[in-house]
């Protein structure tokens, strides 16, 4: 394999890697401070709706309800293993980068495919399949706005495709058309009202 393939490879894989990192760091976040923040939210509107009646209404209860059950499926989820992963991923991460930099400094292109194949195998043993929901909106955020990839960025040039989740996109278009009709609606009713 020549260099330049080489790099290129090398590079598509850092995206691969470094996506799952901050796939797997999204979800031990999210498993390990979503439970604390639902349990702070409902307590705080609990308190509340003492002394305001509207918050002990059907609807907000239910809502608090549908919150604890969101709490108790997120506890289905072991913390300390997606950590473990996350860091063992970044391990595979940082070396290929190191690999990346070393052969566009001219190490031996064969070489460095061997390593590339040995660090590929070791990332496929340590990724975990199971994510939590949300989890590849919030891993993009961490990945473009909150860390250094410029040297994947010489061979892959990011575009706003690759930096917003079609999932995404889908669900602000999908937003943006409910919140139009819903306004159309409001304003046909309002004029038929006058």
């Amino acid at each position: 394999m020549d260099k330049d393939r080489l790099l290129r490879l090398l590079a598509e894989k850092g995206y691969d890697v470094l996506f799952g990192v901050k796939k797997t760091f999204a979800t031990y976040d999210i498993v390990s401070k979503g439970p604390g923040w639902i349990g702070f939210v409902s307590l705080a509107v609990g308190v509340f709706a003492l002394i305001y009646d509207p918050l002990s209404a059907k609807l907000p209860s239910a809502i608090l309800v549908i919150a604890g059950i969101a709490s108790l499926y997120i506890s289905f989820y072991r913390a300390e293993e997606y950590e473990r992963s996350a860091n063992s991923q970044l391990s595979v991460y940082n070396r290929l980068k190191s690999l990346y930099l070393s052969v566009q400094s001219g190490a031996d292109p064969v070489a460095a495919k061997s390593d590339f194949d040995a660090l590929d195998a070791h990332y496929y043993s340590t990724t975990m399949s199971k994510q939590i929901f949300l989890s590849g909106w919030y891993a993009h955020y961490k990945l473009f706005a909150e860390t250094q990839i410029d040297w994947m960025e010489e061979q892959k040039n990011f575009t706003w495709k690759d930096k917003w989740p079609v999932s995404a996109r889908i669900t602000i278009v999908v937003v943006a058309l409910a919140l139009v009709v819903g306004l159309g609606l409001w304003i046909a009713r309002a004029n038929l009202c006058v």
